[in-house]
């Protein structure tokens, strides 16, 4: 084994990783990959918003934080039979994990007895279920995994040291509070950050320590690029050097080696040789659909490109050879979608 399953690592030892030669980094994580995932095959997800903007967290990065005016429009959380029929039309394209997100700090109570039933609904069609709502208490984790909900979606975002540059609203441990309740009642986690904010190499060594001491590690680890949004405290930040997110992604690889690295928002801003990169480094997921949750995420068509360019499966989208039959059914996933007069990528963005 070129990296063992262990729960102790240190600051130092993952910066020792993540300042390895590029090329020796990159070889040790994608033989690391090799070992524990198949090589050529990319999980393909779709991300819900069930009820978007208002919400009183001042995350620097948020479009859906009411502490900012980014023109993002609020909606109200969405009906019982608009989620299922969503999650109906997302099975049409052979999803087998339908994924829900709600602007909350925390959900109340009375969101919680709404939140069963749709998880209990969605899961009666066959699908898997994940959610991500905010913080929870005990007794609502216990609900929510006695409904059958199987992935809570919860991210550190980035390093305890860094964290109120970022968030005043909560602490560090209200996260780490709401993800040991989820490991107790056996709900699999979706754990990750953004980098791009501004933070230290220092800072991507100590977020992915408190990502690697979780036991057992999270089962999914997005890794986000910042999406710079007008209007956000976060809107002129620095570029994020390409290297330095691979690096990132490379040693999440190999500290985590059974964990799914989700290469996930900001991708409209990649190219197709970071994006590549990133797949060398052990990414094997990304979100599909030009809007992830609220921000522009990369259009359909420029995935299906680069991943039959490469000769990635993409799973489950392959189960339709018909690419021009694969994006109507998608785009029928967005109710009430309409064409944008921008043109990116040589898609039309949904809203």
């Amino acid at each position: 084994m070129v990296s063992e399953l262990r729960y102790d690592w240190t600051v130092g030892e993952i910066r020792e990783i993540l300042e390895m030669p590029f090329l020796d980094l990159m070889y040790r994580a994608q033989t690391v990959h090799r070992e524990n995932f198949p090589a050529n095959e990319v999980q393909i997800s779709s991300l819900l918003s069930i009820k978007t903007g208002a919400c009183p967290e001042d995350c620097k990065y948020c479009p859906q934080s009411a502490h900012y005016s980014t023109g993002l429009e609020k909606e109200r959380l969405l009906s019982y039979e608009t989620i299922i029929e969503k999650a109906k039309q997302a099975r049409k394209i052979g999803a087998t994990r339908f994924c829900m997100g709600a602007a909350w700090r925390n959900p109340k109570d009375r969101d919680i007895d709404f939140i069963v039933r749709v998880i209990r609904g969605v899961k009666e069609l066959g699908l898997e279920t994940c959610m991500t709502l905010g913080m929870l208490t005990d007794e609502q984790t216990a609900r929510l995994a006695e409904a059958g909900l199987d992935y809570y979606n919860h991210n550190l975002d980035t390093s305890p040291e860094f964290y109120e540059n970022i968030i005043t609203t909560r602490n560090y441990e209200d996260r780490l509070n709401t993800i040991s309740a989820l490991r107790r009642h056996n709900i699999k986690i979706c754990c990750g950050g953004i980098l791009g904010m501004g933070e230290s190499r220092e800072d991507h060594a100590s977020f992915l320590r408190q990502l690697a001491i979780i036991n057992p590690h999270p089962e999914s680890v997005p890794i986000n690029m910042l999406v710079k949004v007008k209007g956000t405290p976060l809107e002129n930040a620095p570029d994020l050097d390409p290297i330095d997110f691979i690096r990132v992604v490379a040693t999440a690889r190999i500290i985590m080696p059974k964990s799914v690295i989700r290469l996930s928002a900001g991708r409209e801003k990649m190219s197709d040789e970071m994006q590549t990169l990133a797949f060398m480094a052990g990414a094997s997921s990304i979100f599909y659909g030009t809007k992830l949750l609220t921000t522009p995420n990369s259009c359909e068509s420029r995935d299906d490109s680069l991943l039959k360019k490469l000769g990635i499966r993409g799973l489950p989208a392959e189960m339709y050879s018909d690419e021009e039959e694969l994006g109507i059914i998608f785009e029928k996933i967005h109710e009430g979608a309409h064409e944008d007069q921008e043109e990116h990528h040589g898609c039309f963005r949904l809203e």
